[in-house]
């Protein structure tokens, strides 16, 4: 078979939180959310906020449109991009995943 080939994923926790961010910064409520993509009740966005379950790609077309975004915009991948180079965060070590936190918290959780 040869090498394994690693290709990007989601992370779920993030995008939520990215999701969540984006929609109450353009002041969307989430019954407002509920109300524009017709879903029966507004337990899913709560879902999609805490990274259990991601949109489908339908709501993520939507919801790009309605805030103005793209839709790869919305989600946030797993590999962090640093100095050229991607790094999987289970693959590092305990004092690269420290750094990497810091680094997390400085930058890439306040955008």
């Amino acid at each position: 078979m040869g090498k394994r080939q690693n290709y990007p994923s989601i992370d779920m926790q993030r995008t939520g939180r990215r999701i969540k961010r984006l929609i109450t910064g353009a002041g969307y409520t989430p019954s407002m959310i509920q109300e524009y993509l017709h879903l029966a009740c507004v337990q899913p966005i709560y879902r999609w906020y805490k990274g259990l379950i991601l949109p489908s790609v339908d709501h993520l077309l939507s919801l790009s449109e309605l805030l103005g975004v793209h839709m790869e915009d919305l989600l946030v991948k797993k590999c962090e991009k640093i100095d050229g180079f991607i790094m999987r965060y289970n693959d590092m070590s305990p004092r690269e995943k420290r750094i990497m936190e810091y680094y997390k918290k400085l930058y890439v959780e306040a955008a």
